[in-house]
């Protein structure tokens, strides 16, 4: 893996930066905080000319067909304007079509994703929070030629903004190994649906849809009946990471924010940035931010090569919602109390980083999955629910 970007790597990253910075000004990310729809319709038509939607998706379906290190790069740049757009949970419910529905149904959802015309999230997560198979309870029972789904899903991102919605169900008994777990798009606008948002730091659209009684035809099954998990595990895996990436970028904005700030903030007559204990803040920031760089895109490396990258979706992960958490404390610290006005933009990237680092899993969750993973090793020992020595 080549850890330093490549020339039509950098042109994306530019492009998508330049981009967001004249499209994406504070002012429209406030106002969609006040807006129920959760997310800026012309902002999103904008980026649709850009070809965002279909950036990793087939040609067949009018999609780039890049690697998703391209997508990785723009979610980046999306964290880093804290841009309100539903391009993440869009890219990787679609993805997980694409690679694991029907042809008939990709041909039925893909292009109007790639075009714009229609939006697609997921909804895995419930009450119990936890990314384990055990923790869905969500029914679809088979009815005919359809499935009727009962249930509430908690934590779902762009509802209000979505045509379609990608949801994990239980379907049949679990034998531990996340067996009778199915995957179905469902048209958001189904009867039985209803959604209540719940109120984040992020103030996004982000809240619980509850599905009574909703049918879905048979033929919206994603992957197997019964054998949903694995889909389900690698799309949450590439959302996590892509996740990783855009609160690095956010992070990176609000740690840039407060070094230029040192620069000018006095104190005992020079700036801040003089004295050292702020120097050695600030270097620390950074090298957090580039710690968590090298960990996520070692992981969207190996999951777009097809290689195991579990562990290393769960270090980056862990790594970043503790570190990106300590960088936008420490750029309040140094902005001091004007860092806590709501008139001042930097509580918008400290929002949202806190927000977002609480999704998809907390550290101690993915190190639990880290320390699950070290007991394939031969030679490990459990002693209660710790591993206590490893192999080598």
């Amino acid at each position: 893996m080549d850890v330093l970007l490549t020339d039509d790597e950098r042109m994306i990253q530019e492009s998508a930066r330049a981009f967001l910075e004249g499209e994406c000004p504070t002012e429209l990310v406030r106002a969609v905080e006040k807006d129920p729809l959760g997310y800026s319709p012309e902002l999103w038509k904008k980026c649709v000319e850009m070809g965002w939607p279909g950036l990793a998706l087939p040609e067949e379906y009018g999609g780039q067909e890049l690697p998703l290190l391209y997508l990785g790069i723009v979610i980046q740049e999306v964290g880093r304007a804290i841009a309100p757009i539903p391009l993440l949970t869009c890219s990787v419910s679609s993805l997980a079509v694409a690679k694991h529905g029907s042809k008939q149904l990709s041909e039925e959802t893909l292009p109007s994703i790639v075009d714009g015309s229609a939006i697609m999230t997921f909804a895995v997560q419930e009450a119990d929070p936890r990314l384990k198979p055990d923790a869905i309870k969500c029914t679809a029972k088979q009815d005919g030629q359809d499935f009727v789904i009962s249930g509430t899903k908690c934590f779902v991102d762009n509802f209000p903004s979505s045509d379609y919605i990608l949801v994990a169900c239980r379907t049949g008994d679990d034998k531990g190994s996340g067996e009778g777990i199915s995957l179905f798009v469902v048209d958001s606008k189904s009867p039985g649906i209803t959604y209540s948002p719940l109120v984040s730091l992020a103030k996004d659209a982000h809240g619980k849809v509850h599905f009574d009684n909703v049918r879905v035809p048979a033929g919206r099954l994603v992957g197997k009946l019964n054998q949903g998990w694995a889909v389900a595990r690698e799309m949450l895996d590439l959302a996590t990471v892509l996740l990783s990436l855009q609160i690095l970028g956010a992070t990176r904005k609000d740690a840039e924010m407060a070094i230029e700030y040192s620069k000018y903030r006095e104190a005992f007559g020079q700036p801040i940035g003089a004295f050292q204990s702020i120097q050695h803040t600030c270097a620390d920031m950074i090298i957090w931010i580039d710690g968590g760089d090298l960990l996520s895109y070692e992981a969207l490396w190996k999951i777009d090569n097809n290689m195991p990258a579990a562990v290393e979706v769960s270090q980056a992960k862990a790594f970043v919602n503790e570190k990106c958490q300590a960088v936008v404390r420490n750029s309040q610290s140094i902005h001091g109390g004007i860092g806590f006005m709501m008139e001042f933009d930097l509580h918008l990237w400290l929002r949202r980083v806190n927000a977002w680092t609480m999704r998809l899993g907390t550290s101690h969750e993915h190190r639990a999955r880290i320390a699950a993973a070290l007991l394939d090793v031969p030679g490990n020992v459990r002693l209660g629910d710790e591993v206590v020595a490893v192999g080598v």
